[in-house]
């Protein structure tokens, strides 16, 4: 079961960027590692910065809509070895077309296309619990967390996890 969210916070991390997911009626919250480029296309369109040539996003909003199709939602499906894998999903005719694609470029969609953010129940689930701050004094505590953490200690987390047998292990997932 795919779960809603939003994009709760973009920020710059040394030479990454980190965009955190937030679950909308739950209290967990997802970063995800993305790079400098990736964060800017998405930071740009949260900004709603107008170019007078189409960007290689809002290019391709602009061909599913000139095809009379639309994106209807993007889905945060699975975490497989530390890497994070998304889905687009299009419509056309009442037909619908799923693509593969890296969740910085789903997300920048989906900004665009004012459509909703999903992520699998699993990929909460593979990863260490970040719970949502409360006060503003946890979430400026939060924020100094993020920049200085990085991937590696997210997802040392993440290993040691993995090394521990869990009591009710989940079903085995494909390449979606």
């Amino acid at each position: 079961m795919a779960k809603l969210t939003r994009l709760y916070s973009l920020s710059q991390v040394g030479g990454q960027c980190v965009m955190v997911l937030e679950e909308i009626d739950g209290p967990r919250l997802l970063p995800i590692w993305i790079g400098l480029y990736e964060g800017g296309a998405i930071g740009m369109a949260l900004a709603g910065q107008q170019f007078p040539r189409p960007l290689t996003h809002d290019l391709f909003v602009v061909v599913v809509t000139g095809l009379n199709a639309s994106i209807k939602q993007v889905v945060i499906t699975e975490l497989k070895d530390s890497t994070f894998y998304a889905e687009i999903c299009i419509e056309k005719d009442g037909k619908e077309m799923v693509v593969d694609a890296r969740p910085s470029d789903s997300v920048a969609l989906a900004v665009r296309a004012h459509c909703p953010i999903l992520v699998n129940e699993q990929v909460f689930e593979a990863c260490p619990e970040l719970l949502k701050p409360i006060s503003e004094e946890e979430v400026s505590d939060f924020k100094k967390k993020l920049d200085h953490m990085t991937p590696e200690d997210f997802f040392k987390d993440l290993q040691q996890k993995e090394k521990k047998p869990p009591e009710n292990p989940p079903p085995i997932q494909g390449e979606g």
